[in-house]
């Protein structure tokens, strides 16, 4: 019989074999507050124009080269629990405003590296908290005071262009003012009379070959595929589309058919023959000159359309063929029916193009209004246009944004100076203990334009103490000049770098709350992991779009 041993006392012998427990400031909240703190340097040299970008090389050997805190996260899987928290708020900020995930995770870990000092100083965990709320509430209290302008026409593309510049200008700096202006030209044309702008009307084609700065923007849509027939080009398109292969129909029950002799056998392949050219005849009948489907084009079937001169593009995504219904406002048909003139798409022209030496089937509408407008982007390698293609996201997003809230604040380290000026006397007001933490609520603020000022290769103290002195004198439109010689700073609101008001708000937000449940934590219980084989990890979901 095997001899038992006994499990040392204390919390682990109601535990598992194998599982661990961390308890107290030492062992749990400062092991937690350094997972956070190391995730935000990760993040905090890539802040900025100037920010470096990084290499990520995720578990399928993906490569990619950027400095979008929000792909960095989603491609590092990040493990431990608290850091993961951090990451949640960032993904909530991309959810809610598209753009100012390194905001949330610069300033929680600041927000981090501060309490730490205050809890070595000897105050409880929970007069750190108190204080963090308190200034939370005050900073969102006074963030309306500092807005400087707001958007007038969102229809103006010239406008836009110019709000939309400080985003884009954070992933692409030195292309940002041609960016910026195909963006808002894209976003401005599909924008709705209702206001309800929609982010999936616009897509992005990615096309090898040339220059970013040979990129254009399309009214409709771009695919990157070749047509199946002969036919390639087609005037005043009506548009038949269908989610099922372009195929005739097989029957659901099995049948076995006797064949005697040759005759019957060349009846039964004519009779077949004659169905299939019966259903494309009376496609082409019904006046559909184009036919998109979502499976595979027969040979059959695609001699038939030459006949009747039907132009036929095959769509292996269902997500475009729900956007190409939408762009041309027809709808998928599940069987190969002859499609009611309600049912067909219509388009102002539909042709085969080469850009680069890709073929690229374009759906093109002449007037400005459609319901989708395509970004088609150029570049000299995949990397570089993945990054173009975030820097257009965050336009958009940009865009949306202003579309819910019109308000603009000073970006280039302007607000957070401001608001670090305001709760800091807002905390000398206050007598309790928590004033402390206020005041260091205050400092963390003072990380975010230190960030831009080492990322540009500036010293950082110099530019704190030279926006103190402007904010001091009630200059609160100055932000830090990155183009300026050494530490320079200049007004903002005459320079046009502008954040919208939402992305601060819910920055400040987000990252005061993840910082706050990090610190609320005084003890990690982590089971021993079960055992047997893992689950298939980098399996994207089978109805999420393959191309992407």
């Amino acid at each position: 019989m095997a001899l038992h041993v006994p499990k040392a006392p204390g919390f682990a012998q109601m535990l598992k074999d194998g599982a661990k427990h961390y308890s107290g400031l030492e062992e749990a909240v400062f092991r937690n507050i350094q997972a956070c703190k190391e995730l935000a340097q990760t993040t905090r040299t890539a802040y900025g124009p100037n920010g470096m970008n990084k290499m990520v090389i995720n578990q399928l050997e993906k490569l990619f080269v950027t400095n979008d805190a929000a792909t960095i996260l989603r491609e590092l899987e990040v493990q431990h629990p608290a850091a993961k928290m951090i990451v949640m708020a960032s993904h909530m900020q991309e959810q809610e405003v598209g753009d100012g995930t390194n905001f949330v995770l610069v300033f929680a870990g600041a927000l981090l590296d501060l309490a730490e000092e205050l809890l070595r100083m000897g105050l409880s965990v929970s007069e750190v908290i108190e204080g963090y709320e308190k200034a939370c509430r005050h900073a969102l209290e006074i963030l309306p005071d500092l807005v400087c302008s707001s958007a007038k026409n969102l229809r103006d593309a010239e406008e836009v262009a110019s709000l939309l510049q400080t985003s884009v200008m954070s992933k692409q700096y030195g292309s940002e003012i041609f960016l910026s202006k195909l963006i808002a030209e894209a976003c401005v044309s599909i924008f709705p009379e209702s206001g309800h702008f929609n982010v999936d009307n616009i897509r992005v084609c990615k096309i090898l070959g040339s220059g970013v700065c040979a990129s254009s923007v399309l009214h409709g849509m771009v695919f990157k595929r070749e047509t199946e027939g002969d036919v390639t080009s087609v005037k005043d398109a009506k548009i038949a589309v269908y989610s099922c292969p372009f195929d005739g129909m097989t029957t659901e029950t099995k049948g076995t058919v006797l064949i005697k002799n040759a005759e019957e056998l060349m009846n039964f392949s004519k009779g077949e023959e004659n169905l299939m050219e019966v259903q494309v005849k009376a496609i082409a009948d019904a006046g559909a000159n184009i036919v998109v489907t979502g499976g595979k084009v027969a040979d059959m079937a695609l001699h038939y359309a030459n006949k009747y001169n039907l132009m036929v593009i095959r769509l292996n995504s269902k997500w475009d063929l729900r956007r190409l219904c939408k762009t041309v406002g027809g709808t998928a048909l599940p069987r190969m029916t002859v499609p009611t003139p309600e049912e067909m798409g219509h388009c102002d022209s539909v042709f085969l193009s080469e850009v680069g030496d890709t073929q690229v089937v374009v759906f093109k509408h002449e007037k400005e209004d459609g319901a989708i407008a395509t970004v088609v982007v150029r570049g000299s390698t995949d990397n570089l246009m993945d990054d173009v293609e975030r820097a257009v996201d965050d336009g958009v997003n940009t865009f949306k944004v202003l579309t819910r809230d019109k308000r603009l604040l000073p970006g280039a380290g302007a607000t957070e100076i401001e608001l670090a000026k305001q709760i800091t006397s807002y905390g000398e007001t206050c007598p309790g203990l928590e004033q402390y933490a206020i005041k260091k609520f205050a400092e963390a603020f003072e990380a975010l334009p230190r960030a831009l000022a080492e990322n540009s290769g500036v010293k950082a103290n110099e530019v704190i103490s030279k926006l103190y002195a402007e904010h001091q004198e009630g200059n609160k439109n100055m932000g830090f000049d990155i183009e300026g010689e050494g530490a320079a700073v200049k007004d903002v609101l005459e320079s046009g770098i502008l954040d919208t008001y939402l992305g601060k708000y819910w920055g400040i937000k987000l990252a005061t709350n993840a910082a706050i449940t990090v610190l609320r934590v005084d003890q990690i219980i982590m089971a021993k992991p079960a055992g047997g084989p893992k689950p298939p990890s980098g399996k994207k979901h089978w109805d999420d779009d393959q191309n992407d």
